[in-house]
């Protein structure tokens, strides 16, 4: 099987797992459907991008479509990275300010009006005959890498203060979504460094190591989109719980400082602290597998701010593993229990408000250093 077989071979399957995929996302059941349609066009615009095999065999020669095709490219990013915010933030909505994204693909097809939009077909082919010496393309390229080092930080960025924001304030199910979601951002980082390294190739002396570079990214991307459909058949309603306007502690203490004050001093924080370890004790909040640091709040009615700085700050601790200690003391009570010795490690993580078998493993063991089946052995 020669280069050229393989090559549409690998696009055809990518293309039509692709769109199934953009499909399900689109008629899947879910109360966040901008997150599944974010995702959709974003798989949507990658096989556009990746078409380029089948739409030069039934092209003769350069075109308008075929020029504005490649440079839809410039929308992949920006839309993984409005899926990211819909992903990480409950109050996300396409705003009118979000139209900023689209300022790199309307830049890249307006310097290509003058020579390439505008122009006939003999020019075209030209242009397209002569590309390492046309500053437009050279420009282009430039630009799609820019954007895509840029975007990546900012969405690894968002990922972590999402993350650091959820574990201040939810002690719930979804942990395993953000550690998910920023693991298929890294391999999506390297299947853009390699499309980086094709079109180095591509403007060099040895264009024909960018068309098997191109093979191993269609390949990649099969398998990418692969595990993201596996994901999502077996996960179809994505998390979101964060709220935008929450703040990271770290940015509260600073404001107090700022203010010269602090909001708890010694006296207030000790009554609020054996307030919190009360009510922990005898209503067991910690039983409820969403628990948020706002339902604490309200039950023993301490302020939010107020409640994340004493156990965010006071008691370094975030909200997230100060709730699981409090898991683990009840799952250890029951491993203890000789009545209970029949009750599996699996009914144990569920009772004690576990919804997870690794996240229970993962807080067993930074709380015990052994893990509960040792634990309970060893007893």
């Amino acid at each position: 099987m020669d280069k050229i077989n393989l090559l549409l071979i690998v696009t055809i399957i990518s293309l039509f797992i692709s769109l199934f995929l953009a499909f399900f996302l689109l008629t899947v059941k879910t109360k966040h459907k901008i997150s599944n349609v974010l995702f959709a066009l974003f798989l949507f615009i990658t096989a556009i991008d990746s078409s380029s095999p089948l739409f030069e065999l039934m092209t003769d020669g350069p075109s308008n479509l075929g020029m504005f095709r490649i440079t839809i490219a410039f929308l992949q990013i920006p839309v993984f990275y409005l899926y990211v915010l819909s992903v990480c933030y409950s109050d996300f909505k396409l705003r009118p300010r979000h139209v900023i994204h689209l300022l790199p693909f309307l830049f890249a097809n307006f310097i290509l009006l003058p020579r390439f939009y505008l122009v006939n077909t003999a020019s075209k082919i030209e242009f397209i005959l002569n590309r390492q010496n046309m500053m437009e393309l050279q420009f282009t390229h430039i630009l799609f890498h820019i954007q895509i080092v840029v975007y990546f930080i900012a969405i690894f960025m968002l990922l972590r203060k999402a993350k650091k924001l959820y574990l201040e304030n939810n002690a719930g199910i979804h942990i395993n979504s953000y550690n998910w979601l920023f693991q298929f951002t890294v391999v999506l980082t390297i299947l853009y460094l390699i499309v980086i390294l094709k079109n180095i190739f591509k403007f060099s002396d040895q264009p024909y190591i960018s068309e098997s570079i191109k093979i191993g990214i269609l390949v990649l991307q099969l398998f990418l989109t692969s595990w993201y459909l596996f994901k999502a058949l077996n996960n179809p309603g994505l998390f979101r719980n964060i709220d935008s306007k929450l703040k990271l502690v770290s940015d509260i203490v600073l404001e107090e400082k700022n203010r010269e004050q602090s909001t708890l001093n010694d006296n207030e924080f000790n009554e609020k602290l054996l307030k919190l370890k009360k009510y922990m004790i005898e209503e067991k909040p910690f039983l409820n597998p969403a628990l948020t640091i706002q339902d604490v709040s309200a039950a023993i009615q301490i302020p939010v701010r107020d409640l994340s700085l004493l156990i965010n700050h006071k008691l370094e601790q975030h909200f997230y593993d100060f709730v699981n200690t409090y898991r683990i003391e009840n799952a250890m009570d029951i491993l203890k229990d000789a009545a209970k010795s029949k009750v599996t490690i699996l009914e144990i993580l569920y009772q004690v408000g576990f919804n997870s078998k690794s996240s229970f493993n993962t807080a067993f063991k930074k709380h015990t250093g052994d893990t509960p089946t040792s634990y309970r052995k060893n007893l």
